[in-house]
């Protein structure tokens, strides 16, 4: 846990993490909570915007999704310009833009962190169903690391949540077998006393297990914890001690802002703590 707390990526400036992501205008989760995450982690934060949202603590009271030619843009201007190490992928709205980020990052040499943000912390849609099979197909099999949630899962594989929870290994290697490398399951989500993530790489299976915090301020932690791991990839790390690490800091970060209020909502991380 020390070592997730002290930033080990000394050279920022070389070490360029980007994030294909929504704008989040209360600045808890998103492309908000991805930059704070690689400044925390001493990485040098890059985006392509995919979307912008109006929404606070409360919940998500509208969305307007950017066209695909400027996210293709973007992400061409940023990687033509900077040496980019890993990519951290959220939400990305429309099926078109599933489609071009998957066609621009498709011959990259960086590590690809997938969160497959479907629905906001309040439930409001954010990822259609035909968008959903896009994903499936084109953005999965490119991707070294997926990161849903108990109920991202579920909607991937057609399972119901109550499956997943029940299945949790099995799920995350039914995951896998959608093509991705690997599948970091997280747990926050199951009604248990503990937070239980299972990571699924090939042959490796691996669970983290860590107490569950009780805090209203957890909004962008799924953020929050596929940017962490992007960064630790840009810096060298391999995919288990970057999902550890990741793991630790942002349980860090929950635990940093028990007792905060910002919002009357479910607040942010504390990022910088």
């Amino acid at each position: 846990m020390e070592a997730a707390k002290k930033p080990s990526i000394d050279n920022s400036a070389s070490c360029c993490v980007l994030t294909i992501a929504g704008s989040d205008s209360s600045a808890g989760a998103g492309v908000q909570a991805d930059l704070k995450t690689f400044a925390a982690l001493g990485a040098y934060g890059l985006t392509a915007i995919t979307s912008v949202t109006a929404q606070n603590t409360l919940g998500v009271s509208d969305v307007e999704i950017l066209s695909a030619h400027i996210v293709r843009a973007q992400i061409e201007a940023v990687t033509a310009d900077f040496d980019v190490r890993a990519a951290k992928i959220g939400m990305l709205g429309s099926e078109e833009n599933v489609s071009v980020v998957a066609a621009v990052l498709h011959e990259v040499r960086f590590p690809l962190v997938l969160d497959p943000v479907i629905s906001s912390h309040s439930g409001a849609e954010l990822l259609s169903p035909n968008a959903i099979e896009v994903l499936r197909s084109k953005l999965l099999p490119m991707t070294a690391l997926l990161t849903p949630n108990i109920p991202e899962a579920a909607q991937l594989l057609d399972w119901s949540e109550a499956k997943v929870v029940s299945a949790r290994e099995e799920a995350a290697k039914a995951l896998c077998r959608l093509g991705c490398q690997a599948v970091l399951l997280t747990g926050g989500h199951a009604a248990d006393d503990q937070v239980e993530d299972v990571f699924v790489s090939g042959d490796i299976v691996r669970t983290f297990v860590r107490s569950k915090i009780e805090t209203n301020n957890l909004h962008g932690t799924g953020c929050t914890l596929s940017a962490a791991v992007a960064a630790f990839l840009a810096d060298g790390a391999d995919m288990r001690s970057a999902v550890e690490r990741a793991g630790d800091y942002v349980h860090s970060a929950i635990s940093a802002a028990r007792g905060k209020r910002l919002g009357r909502g479910s607040g942010p991380l504390s990022h910088f703590f």
